[in-house]
C-alpha cells in the first residue's frame, strides 16, 4: 500500500471529519467559563482532546474487529489497510499523551480526565452488548467540556518566560495537576452547557443506531431521542426570550433549520437517516455557537457557518 492509501485508511479510521467539533466544543467551554487569553493553555488542551477523541475512535474499531470483520469488511482493520496490531499501539499511545497534554500542559483536573478516558474506553469496549452505553458517549462530550472549563475557570494558567532570549514554559503554582481534590463549585452555565451537549451526543447516538438497526427502536426510544437532540435548542430560546440574550437569536435559527432538516430525513427512512446523522455529526458546531452566541456573535457566527464545511468533509472521510 502506498503512502497516501495508508494515510486515508488512518484518517477513515480516526473519523477525522468529526475532529473539528472536539475544537469546538473546547473553545465552547473556555468562552463559557471565561478562560482569557491563555492561548497556550487553550492549545494543549484542544491537543488533548483531540488525541483523546483520535484514540477513541481507533480503539472503536479494535473493539469492534470481529463484528467489522463479518458485517463490514471495508473498514480500515479488516480489510488489511491497518494493521489490529498498530491499531492497538497508536490508540494506546494517544491515550497517555492526550491525558498527559491535558493534565499537565493544560491543567484540567486529573479526577475530570481520568473519568473522561474511562468513558472513552468504557463506550468503545461495550456500545454494541449494553444498550445504555449511549449514556456514556454523552459523558465523553460533557466531561471534555467539564475539564477544559474547570482549567480555565479554576485559575489554572500557563505563562511563557523569556530569560535571555531562551523561552521556557513554566507552570503557575495553582495548576494542580497531581489528582486535586475536585471542587463541585463549578460556574452555572458550564455545567448547564456541559450537560446540554451530552443530551445532545445521546440523541444522536441514538439515531445513528437507528441507521444501522432501525427495527430494534421503539417508538418512545426514537421520542427521546428526538427531546435530547432539541435540548440545546430548549435552552438557548429560554436564554433568548426569557433572559433577553438576543444576540444568540441568529444561532438559535441556524440550530432550528439544522434539527427540522434532519428530522425529516430521519422520518424519510432508509439510506437518508445516514444523512441526516451526517447532519446531527456537523451540527455540533452549532450546539457550541449556541453557547458562545450571546458573548460573541461573531466568533459563534463563525463557528456555526462550519457545520456545512464539516458535512462536506464527511462526505471525503466518513464519520461513522
Amino acid at each position: 500500500m502506498d503512502d497516501r492509501n495508508l494515510m486515508r485508511a488512518w484518517l477513515e479510521l480516526s473519523r477525522i471529519s468529526n475532529l473539528p467539533t472536539v475544537w469546538t466544543n473546547a473553545l465552547a467551554a473556555w468562552a463559557v467559563a471565561f478562560g482569557g487569553f491563555q492561548y497556550y493553555q487553550l492549545g494543549m488542551l484542544m491537543l488533548g482532546g483531540s488525541l483523546l477523541y483520535t484514540a477513541g475512535m481507533i480503539l472503536n474499531d479494535v473493539a469492534d474487529v470481529r463484528f467489522d470483520r463479518q458485517f463490514r469488511p471495508e473498514r480500515p482493520i479488516p480489510s488489511g489497510r491497518v494493521s489490529l496490531t498498530a491499531a492497538w499501539f497508536v490508540s494506546s499511545a494517544m491515550i497517555g499523551l492526550g491525558a498527559w497534554f491535558m493534565m499537565v500542559l493544560g491543567g484540567a483536573n486529573g479526577w475530570l480526565v481520568t473519568g473522561l478516558v474511562l468513558a472513552i474506553i468504557g463506550y468503545d469496549f461495550y456500545h454494541k452488548p449494553w444498550a445504555g452505553s449511549v449514556i456514556v458517549m454523552g459523558a465523553c462530550r460533557t466531561l471534555l467540556y467539564l475539564s477544559v472549563g474547570y482549567a480555565a475557570g479554576a485559575g489554572r494558567h500557563i505563562r511563557m518566560n523569556s530569560d535571555g532570549g531562551n523561552a521556557r514554559f513554566s507552570i503557575d503554582s495553582a495548576t494542580t495537576w497531581h489528582w486535586p481534590r475536585l471542587s463541585w463549585d463549578l460556574d452555572g452555565p458550564l455545567l448547564m452547557h456541559a450537560v446540554v451537549i451530552g443530551f445532545y451526543i445521546v440523541g444522536l447516538t441514538l439515531v445513528a443506531r437507528g441507521e444501522s438497526r432501525p427495527a430494534e427502536q421503539s417508538r418512545w426510544m426514537r421520542a427521546l431521542s428526538r427531546l435530547l437532540l432539541w435540548s440545546p435548542g430548549l435552552m438557548a430560546a429560554a436564554f433568548v426570550f426569557l433572559g433577553g440574550q438576543w444576540l444568540n437569536l441568529p444561532i438559535l435559527v441556524a440550530f432550528v433549520a439544522c434539527i427540522r432538516y434532519a428530522t425529516r430525513r430521519m422520518r424519510a427512512g432508509g439510506p437518508a437517516i445516514g444523512d441526516a446523522v451526517g447532519w446531527l455529526l456537523a451540527g455540533i458546531v452549532i450546539v457550541d455557537a449556541l453557547a458562545i452566541g450571546a458573548n460573541s456573535l461573531p466568533i459563534a457566527a463563525g463557528i456555526a457557518a462550519c457545520a456545512p464545511l464539516l458535512r462536506l468533509w464527511q462526505r471525503k472521510i466518513a464519520a461513522t
